[in-house]
């Protein structure tokens, strides 16, 4: 028998086997759970079968009710006050797919209302209205705001840090309702109505709703009915967007949001999405996670990063089919612009590195750069070398925009929290955040995320490394049947990533040089199964591994499809001499 293994990524120093429980594998197995299913949910869940049921039960509608969210039947009473009394309602966004589809939410509603309602999404590189003003609330913008006739404002995706901006708003009379789901700082704005599920006092069970979830949330409320099919019609797409988009983790009620809201986007996407779809996917059968995350999401982006966040909400918000065809375009045309400008700026930061691979943070900075995009190389830096990364970007009023990100259990958010009196302003998530700072500052900055990032790997060896959910001890559990069955854990994502499986002691039987010398293909033999590998992005001259060795591999359990026929295929994550 043979299989095909491909592999890929970077070499781990350390592996952390999970295991998993063989009394929970059996049980599932006994109620008609797949074998290989029934072993990677016994990894991941160990005696928690209640979960586990849960988990595979993505048709439930078991959705929390949104008056479990603190302040969420004061915003329901002020709200719709708002649009009785014909206020000019102002939606302020953010410029990312969480923001934009969050925004598109409440849009689409006050539209259903007939209220008088406009967007505001302020501008990540400045503009005409406020120069420079970045992420979330200013008061700048609320001026202008107060100054267009707006009376109330619904921020979404935003404002749980803008305390100084709330107390702006009350002086200039605005009304404010804040829906939020970034972390919380000590003392809350002082807004009419302040909606976030990590509110130290909100009860509400589920607290990594996206803020697309928040905003959804709200809309349930102020229909009064969280379990309706017809509402979730009509916006489910957007909360499938918005949360794989903002990578929040793909577990419960995210998980059965995302599987709902995915069945819409292959079903129903609407005029405007339908179009970006028709337009980018034309060689995909089916939209997934991978879909949004590697094709839909940087293009709606592309619009935040490089131009006005407000052409993607009016492709979201589009009934116009004409107009949802050039909205696209220029969305797909912005992007393209991204990608180039995106790989300038990595390959700067790559030659700013020092010789050899970074063993602590990686903290970056420069004048030149664009920083629409400082997000998106943070990211693969970050993921190149699993080390935390802040990409700083210094604009012409000498402020140091900062995008961080982090992977491997590091916390990013509470590290800038320990540096906040050498901060201007910051603001996130455990793995992505964002932060100014005065670049005078950069130097200490980079001197404290060191320390906090050494004493956590001194603490958390095994966090650093690759994580594995188990051995497979006997190859013939890795049959096309039981692989393909793994289709029902989908989507895969934060919190929820693809199986990452090993195969401990097969022997290496075979190494060949492909594609010009820039990868490499192996064979191995494991007990009487031959597995045919493919090492990519590593020539032979930098295998660490030779013909004859013991060796133990790492890797993800797929289905190829060639020709019409399918077959097993393992994507690997590493390679090493057998530790036993």
């Amino acid at each position: 028998m043979i299989f095909c293994v491909i592999l890929l990524g970077m070499r781990f120093s350390n592996w952390d086997i999970k295991g998993f429980d063989r009394e929970v594998a059996v049980g599932l197995c006994q109620n008609s759970v797949n074998p290989l299913v029934s072993v990677l949910m016994a990894s991941r869940y160990r005696g928690k079968s209640d979960e586990i049921k849960s988990f595979l039960d993505t048709n439930s509608t078991v959705y929390f009710d949104p008056y479990l969210m603190q302040d969420m039947d004061k915003a329901v009473e002020l709200i719709k006050k708002a649009v009785a009394d014909k206020k000019r309602i102002a939606v302020y966004g953010d410029y990312d797919v969480d923001g934009m589809t969050s925004t598109a939410i409440v849009a689409l509603w006050l539209r259903s209302k007939s209220a008088d309602y406009r967007i505001y999404i302020p501008k990540r590189l400045g503009g005409a209205d406020c120069s420079g003003e970045g992420y979330g609330l200013s008061t700048q913008a609320l001026d202008m705001l107060k100054a267009d006739g707006v009376d109330f404002v619904i921020t979404v995706d935003c404002g749980i840090t803008a305390t100084s901006e709330a107390e702006h708003a009350k002086k200039i009379e605005l009304g404010l309702v804040i829906t939020d789901h970034h972390e919380c700082r000590s003392a809350l704005p002082d807004a009419d109505a302040v909606i976030n599920p990590k509110r130290p006092d909100c009860s509400y069970p589920y607290k990594s709703l996206a803020g697309v979830g928040v905003a959804f949330k709200l809309i349930c409320a102020l229909e009064g009915d969280y379990l309706s099919d017809e509402i979730f019609n009509r916006y489910g797409r957007f909360l499938a967007l918005g949360t794989v988009a903002d990578v929040m983790p793909v577990t419960g009620e995210n998980r059965k949001l995302i599987c709902k809201g995915l069945d819409l986007l292959n079903t129903n996407p609407g005029v405007g999405l339908k179009q970006l779809i028709n337009e980018t996917c034309k060689d995909t059968d089916k939209i997934t996670a991978s879909t949004i995350g590697f094709i839909l999401a940087p293009r709606l982006n592309a619009a935040g990063r490089m131009g006005d966040p407000i052409l993607s909400v009016e492709l979201l918000l589009t009934d116009d089919p004409v107009g949802a065809e050039r909205l696209a375009s220029e969305l797909c045309l912005l992007n393209n612009d991204r990608r180039k400008l995106e790989q300038e700026i990595f390959d700067n930061a790559m030659t700013m590195l020092p010789a050899g691979e970074p063993d602590g943070p990686v903290i970056l900075y420069s004048r030149q750069w664009n920083q629409g995009v400082t997000g998106v190389v943070a990211s693969r830096i970050a993921e190149r070398f699993k080390l935390p990364t802040i990409i700083i970007s210094i604009n012409d009023n000498e402020v140091g925009r900062g995008s961080c990100r982090s992977n491997n259990g590091f916390d990013i958010y509470h590290a800038l929290s320990t540096c906040k009196d050498i901060l201007i302003n910051y603001g996130g998530h455990t793995k992505a955040a964002g932060m100014d700072i005065k670049p005078e500052n950069i130097e200490e900055l980079r001197r404290r995320i060191t320390d906090i990032y050494n004493t956590f790997k001194s603490e958390n060896s095994g966090a650093c490394g690759l994580s594995v959910d188990f051995e497979v001890e006997k190859p013939d559990l890795l049959t096309l049947e039981n692989i393909e069955a793994l289709r029902k854990l989908e989507p895969f994502g934060n919190e929820h990533p693809l199986p990452c499986l090993c195969i401990k002691n097969a022997r290496l039987i075979a190494v060949q040089s492909i594609g010009a010398g820039k990868h490499t293909r192996l064979k191995i033999d494991k007990a009487g199964t031959i597995f045919a590998c493919i090492f990519f992005s590593v020539s032979v001259e930098d295998l660490d591994v030779s013909i004859g060795d013991d060796v133990d591999i790492a890797f993800e359990p797929q289905v190829n499809e060639f020709r019409g026929t399918l077959s097993v295929q393992l994507q690997l994550q590493d390679i090493r001499l057998s530790m036993s």
